[in-house]
């Protein structure tokens, strides 16, 4: 098998405005490789609310995506507070954003059950205090 293709990207978890830059670079990275559209859709729409997340809940983190010959991985890492309850986090509609957040039209609760929904497979390893990491793939 080759060696993978590697897209890194910082997310600034300063600037709210900024979220969503990596997904909208991914999609077009993934466009010029000749990914299938219905693929670059679900990675999109996984990255975009992991950043999101990152931004609203970690003060930003890193996002790796890699091409691999099979599917494509994303890999999301902060050094936020972790997730204290994830059985809780995964259940659509239920939220930790803050009203400020809420009154700009994000924090709905749906971030990690569509991060899930759009994958097909995705684990998550958090700890109290230090971070969290997410890794989904989507298999071509």
């Amino acid at each position: 098998m080759g060696e993978a293709i590697r897209f890194h990207f910082n997310v600034d978890g300063d600037n709210f405005t900024s979220a969503g830059q990596a997904s909208v670079q991914i999609k077009k990275n993934l466009r010029q490789l000749g990914v299938a559209p219905e693929i670059i859709r679900k990675v999109s729409i996984a990255m975009y609310e992991g950043e999101i997340n990152m931004v609203i809940h970690a003060n930003g983190g890193d996002a790796d995506v890699l091409v691999h010959e099979d599917g494509i991985e994303i890999i999301l890492e902060d050094r936020g507070p972790g997730i204290p309850d994830v059985d809780l986090a995964m259940k659509e509609g239920y939220s930790t954003a803050p009203d400020n957040i809420r009154s700009l039209g994000f924090g709905a609760g749906m971030g990690l059950p569509n991060m899930k929904r759009y994958t097909d497979s995705m684990v998550i390893e958090t700890e109290l205090g230090k971070g969290t990491k997410i890794t989904m793939r989507v298999n071509f």
